[in-house]
């Protein structure tokens, strides 16, 4: 993801700080920022009052699934606020920045993601998919916030009929690589580092050829895995158990004594479009890694 880091000059400093954490290129402000901006850029996070950042993109808006996540940091850094596309990546954006010690506080405002719950969007981000019926999403998130709702995968050939309140998720395209890992805690980047290049290697593939790094929901705070996929500048998902117990390992795992039917190779067919396992789990060093396509 591309992102914007609208500053006045003299937060330039700051915004360097921003632009360290999450990337991105750093803009100084003026007239038609924000529009060139929303043309030229997937998210802005923009270093100023929200009021400004209301009037500037007030104008830009078109359509929730179209129109840039933007996120507001005040001047001191102390907060990272969502203001437009919470469940489009505004949400990450504002943790990313808190995790890595850059705001004090991300500002959360989205009712699913308050009350600890994936909405439709972060699950179809977190399994790669695309959703089709974008109405949907909004009698489907309300149902999750009263209970936890099924997700089911239909293989076909299959003619299926479903309600308005029923969200379908379709395969995104291409058949890039999806590698899935299990660790012991407290691991260390450069063990995950060695594992992610030794299997690679065994399939004479290359960094370039993977598109996201997948581990357990129990793992989103390791940061040997987090720090490996951010070397690598790879996206990361922490897949939900429910998914992973869905699927199941094609090899039995100690995760079981966890509730889990596995970790790498379910996480890795998750995030697959293929959902072929090309690399069956083998452990490197405590690393236990899986890759599909």
């Amino acid at each position: 993801m591309s992102v914007a880091i609208i500053c006045f000059d003299r937060n330039i400093d700051r915004a360097e700080r921003v632009q360290s954490a999450i990337g991105g290129d750093v803009v100084v402000y003026q007239k038609n920022a924000f529009e060139n901006a929303f043309r030229r850029h997937d998210a802005v996070v923009a270093l100023m009052a929200t009021g400004i950042i209301l009037r500037e993109v007030t104008p830009l808006l078109r359509d929730k699934w179209l129109d840039s996540p933007v996120v507001a940091v005040d001047d001191r850094l102390l907060y990272a606020i969502p203001m437009l596309g919470g469940h489009h990546g505004a949400n990450a954006i504002a943790r990313e920045l808190f995790d890595r010690g850059v705001v004090r506080l991300p500002v959360i405002s989205t009712a699913t993601e308050v009350n600890d719950i994936e909405s439709v969007e972060a699950v179809a981000d977190t399994l790669n998919r695309k959703v089709i019926n974008r109405e949907s999403t909004k009698s489907v998130n309300v149902s999750l916030l009263q209970r936890p709702r099924e997700i089911v995968h239909l293989s076909g050939p299959k003619i299926v009929i479903v309600d308005d309140d029923v969200s379908i998720l379709s395969r995104k395209e291409g058949n890039r690589l999806a590698i899935g890992i299990g660790t012991r805690k407290g691991v260390d980047k450069a063990v995950v580092l060695k594992a992610i290049y030794a299997g690679l290697d065994e399939l004479r593939a290359s960094v370039q050829d993977v598109k996201i790094i997948g581990t357990a929901y129990l793992k989103s705070d390791e940061r040997g895995i987090i720090d490996a996929a951010l070397a690598l500048e790879k996206p990361i998902a922490f897949v939900p158990k429910q998914v992973i117990n869905d699927i199941g390992g094609q090899t039995r795992s100690r995760s079981e004594m966890l509730g889990l039917a596995g970790v790498a190779e379910p996480c890795a067919l998750a995030l697959s479009n293929l959902k072929e396992l090309v690399l069956a789990k083998k452990v490197y060093e405590g690393v236990t890694l899986a890759v599909a396509r």
